[in-house]
């Protein structure tokens, strides 16, 4: 009986154990993402990118591809791929749509309305067609969380957009 009932309280506190470790390793990856979005450098990366103009795909080619501006690429890579790591992270159960929404969730939707034409472009031609897929998951995701809490958002959005985003 005494066996049994320390295998059960060994039991019991591994499952709290276990519980408390995930815990706090989504906490961890929270203070991460903020440090991404909402750190200094996080925010001159976003407004580097908001501040990025093209007039179509061959225009954004020429000024902003990989082959030609080293620097903005290694910004929007970052950006891009934190985005897509949180779209997968969120879609497996890692961190959840709240935490995602309080630290960069207008950011990342903005930023996926902004880059999504070139995104599309760049499947067609020379990457995977799932490129980026958990980035437009999630910006779907926040884009519809949003509607929910401020029905006029994509109205101001696309205001922002037309004057900031293209």
């Amino acid at each position: 009986m005494a066996g049994a009932l320390g295998v059960c309280v060994a039991a019991f506190y591994y499952a709290l154990n276990l519980r408390e470790t995930t815990r706090n390793r989504r906490a961890t990856l929270s203070m991460n993402i903020m440090q991404s979005f909402l750190s200094e450098e996080g925010a001159l990366r976003w407004v580097d990118l908001l501040s990025m103009q093209w007039k179509d795909f061959d225009d954004y080619v020429k000024k902003y591809d990989s082959s030609v501006n080293r620097e903005n690429f290694a910004k929007r890579a970052a950006f891009w791929n934190t985005c897509d790591m949180l779209g997968y992270q969120y879609r497996t159960g890692i961190l959840d749509i709240q935490t995602i929404y309080n630290v960069g969730g207008i950011w990342i939707w903005n930023a996926w309305r902004k880059f999504k034409p070139i995104i599309e472009e760049y499947r067609k031609w020379e990457w995977s067609s799932d490129a980026f897929e958990n980035f437009e998951y999630l910006a779907n995701v926040l884009s519809k969380m949003q509607e929910g809490k401020d029905a006029e958002y994509n109205r101001k959005s696309d205001i922002m957009i037309s004057t900031h985003l293209k």
